[in-house]
């Protein structure tokens, strides 16, 4: 038989293994130290949920001021264009003024007979100003000769005129013309021009100030 004593000793030499053991466990140490520390993951989602909605409507602030800005320099590109600065597409009444006084100085100046070049230098000094009174001065002097000697008379008249620029100042005009050409002896001859005007508004009357040829 096995002496009690050494039983005895066997059993509290377990016990106390096992007690060791549980004193020792780093498990159950850890979580009880972790588990105050944890953070709330509930409160962390709220925070960038509470911010949303400031940080839309920032945005759609400087979205709506944005395009508040490009609608405004839109509208005044539009007011600004040269389409709408021409007085030929909405002011009919100058439009036709012009029209009538350019076409009625290009049919004086460019109509003279072999004893009536006089009147008709005259006239256009009355109508022309600038670069297109030096021209015609310059050219009228052979046409006077030329009047003369070949009895010759011209008549112009104009068939068409469009102002295709208008301020309140300048206009620009197309001008289509047909002209009668009379020798004495000859049969007429007509032939048809087409010319380009830059008229300016001075002191109440449109005055030619170039001419051109196309």
């Amino acid at each position: 038989m096995r002496p009690r004593g050494g039983t005895t000793t066997v059993n509290s030499t377990a016990t106390d293994a096992t007690d060791a053991t549980d004193a020792s466990d780093p498990t159950d140490a850890t979580a009880e130290k972790a588990a105050p520390d944890a953070p709330d993951v509930s409160d962390a989602t709220d925070v960038p949920r509470r911010r949303w909605p400031r940080v839309l409507g920032a945005l759609l602030a400087v979205a709506l001021i944005a395009t508040g800005g490009a609608l405004y320099a839109e509208g005044r590109h539009l007011r600004d264009t040269p389409a709408t600065a021409n007085l030929a597409l909405t002011d009919a009444e100058a439009t036709t003024r012009v029209t009538g006084d350019v076409s009625s100085a290009l049919g004086k100046i460019f109509s003279y007979g072999p004893g009536a070049t006089a009147a008709t230098r005259a006239a256009a000094k009355e109508v022309l100003a600038g670069k297109a009174l030096q021209q015609y001065a310059a050219l009228f002097g052979q046409v006077e000769r030329q009047s003369a000697d070949q009895k010759l008379t011209l008549t112009t008249e104009v068939v068409r005129a469009g102002v295709t620029r208008l301020t309140g100042s300048s206009a620009h005009l197309l001008v289509f013309l047909d002209q009668v050409y009379e020798r004495r002896g000859r049969a007429p001859t007509t032939a048809s021009a087409q010319l380009t005007v830059v008229a300016e508004l001075r002191e109440g009357r449109w005055w030619i100030v170039e001419i051109g040829s196309t």
